[in-house]
């Protein structure tokens, strides 16, 4: 594939001359709430949705409990630097990245809409890091209906020191007499306070030790505790008559989009009241509608420009400078259906249910049920490379169908350099191929503390050419039919739909049900 062309730091795809970079070696690098054997896992701590932030140094997930847990990077701390200012300096860093949590909080509540008398759930859909400052993370997150922003921060709270009378208690200068009036004395301190007592009680109750007091100890503050506090500074609600897919935070800072089946709006974060329309597929007749929205996003590097995917397979690229309601589209990438390969399956597995833009943006990757394709925004008239995810289901379509596996939602990620791509399966599988020019790089892992034990290796397929295009279009990864990686009956209950590729290194974080997997290369 052409790897020329397209600015932009690390995102460019190696160029042909290099030749293809060697396959990587996956480690099992931690777990975060990992279960037991046998362990019921419960609906509300299915993880829904995984971001990493532009550093790489956070780490957010959402569940379907409406809780966000924010986890922070360990390791480039306790190094002095971060890991791109030792690879600038050569230096080799010999531990892998490592996380540890930092803080959660509930960001969605259930809610129910009166007027359509309709349950909205709590489930978070998507996680958008925002620019940070001053200290502060910034982050949106969404349910079906609402998104809200948050600023997470470091608080410091002040603490008092303790009161004279407790201090001298224990010193050995003296006591007090009554336990009663030392337990009232406690209290009153730890409220920062004495209790209010009229000169005649004091006297009475308390005892002076022998000699007197030496010293008055006024309370004062002490030291300081940093707490983390998760504040919503805006909610953006009542924009959306669908559920929302897609969240994406545009180049500029600025502005924002979210999209539903039917619409995309523009916000801008600093006004929560109100957004812009600027795609409307909805048909004047609804049962005119052949084709919905399924995901959004907007270009890296170009603040007019972003992408949507629809449910027939084809991706729309759009600039905000054409007009203010983008009905027509600048770029159109579809691939057409060969002749006579037509089923009754072929529309729903056409079905793109996530877009990713390279860091780049001079490609895309889309994920549909059966593969993952990657597109070169230069080139329209096909795909540059077709990965095959999970081939061997093709023959057990019908069980899918009847068992609705075959309307689940897969996500896709790229690595930072462009050079590999990455999109989960069933089994709790998750795949990497490499898309740099004849990479044959098909590698299957499982989200476990072993994760090569799946490992096959898997046989490339031919090339093939598209036409008269000089580009052409590799299919890799095809297993054989009727069988999983392993052998094994496939289990579709175990399905590893969200995962994240760190924008800098070969690092990988997938959820497992309630279990958050990280790997490293």
């Amino acid at each position: 594939m052409d790897g020329g062309g397209g600015g932009g730091g690390g995102g460019e795809v190696a160029s042909a001359t290099a030749g293809p970079p060697a396959p990587l070696d996956w480690k099992f690098s931690q777990v975060f709430g990992e279960r037991t054997a046998g362990e019921e896992v419960q609906e509300v701590d299915i993880i829904s949705a995984i971001e990493f932030d532009k550093t790489g140094d956070h780490l957010a997930t959402g569940d379907r409990g409406g809780r966000v847990v924010l986890f922070e990077r360990t390791d480039s701390k306790e190094h002095g630097r971060n890991h791109r200012d030792l690879e600038r300096m050569d230096c080799s860093v010999g531990r892998h990245p490592e996380f540890r949590y930092k803080t959660e909080f509930q960001s969605h509540e259930p809610e129910f809409d009166y007027l359509k008398s309709l349950e909205i759930e709590e489930k978070i859909n998507e996680i958008r890091w925002c620019q940070a400052s001053n200290g502060a993370l910034f982050l949106l997150s969404t349910n079906d209906k609402t998104i809200k922003f948050w600023k997470v921060q470091e608080k410091k709270v002040k603490k008092i020191s303790d009161m004279n009378a407790d201090t001298f208690k224990g010193s050995g200068n003296g006591s007090i007499a009554s336990s009663s009036v030392s337990s009232g004395l406690k209290q009153g301190a730890a409220n920062g306070s004495y209790p209010d007592r009229s000169n005649n009680s004091l006297s009475n109750d308390l005892s002076f030790p022998p000699g007197g007091i030496s010293s008055l100890r006024l309370p004062v503050v002490t030291n300081y505790e940093t707490n983390l506090v998760a504040r919503c500074r805006r909610v953006y609600a009542h924009a959306h008559d669908y559920h929302i897919n897609s969240i994406s935070n545009n180049s500029d800072g600025e502005t924002f989009i979210s999209a539903d089946d039917l619409r995309v709006n523009l916000w801008n974060l600093e006004i929560s009241n109100q957004s812009f329309n600027i795609v409307d597929v909805k048909p004047s007749n609804m049962e005119d509608l052949t084709e919905v929205i399924t995901s959004a996003e907007f270009h890296p590097t170009h603040c007019n420009t972003l992408a949507y995917s629809s449910s027939k397979g084809s991706i729309r690229l759009i600039d905000l400078r054409q007009s203010a309601l983008c009905d027509s589209h600048s770029k159109l990438f579809e691939e057409h259906e060969a002749p006579g390969s037509r089923s009754f399956f072929t529309e729903i597995i056409a079905s793109i249910s996530d877009i990713k833009f390279a860091r780049n943006g001079r490609y895309i990757l889309s994920r549909d049920y059966m593969t993952l394709k990657l597109w070169d925004i230069n080139m329209d008239s096909g795909p540059v490379s077709t990965f095959q995810v999970h081939e061997y289901l093709r023959p057990k379509l019908c069980d899918l169908y009847e068992n609705d596996s075959i309307f689940d939602k897969f996500e896709c990620c790229l690595s930072g350099d462009g050079l590999r791509v990455a999109t989960g399966s069933y089994s709790n599988l998750f795949r990497v191929f490499g898309c740099a020019p004849g990479s044959t790089e098909a590698t299957t892992l499982e989200a476990s503390k072993n994760p090569m034990r799946r490992q096959v290796q898997t046989p490339s397929r031919p090339s093939r050419s598209l036409g008269s295009s000089i580009t052409r279009v590799v299919r890799r990864g095809a297993e054989s039919p009727g069988v999983d990686a392993n052998g094994n009956t496939f289990d579709f209950t175990t399905k590893l739909l969200h995962l994240a590729w760190h924008p800098s290194e070969n690092s990988i974080a997938c959820a497992a049900a309630n279990s958050l997997y990280m790997y490293y290369a």
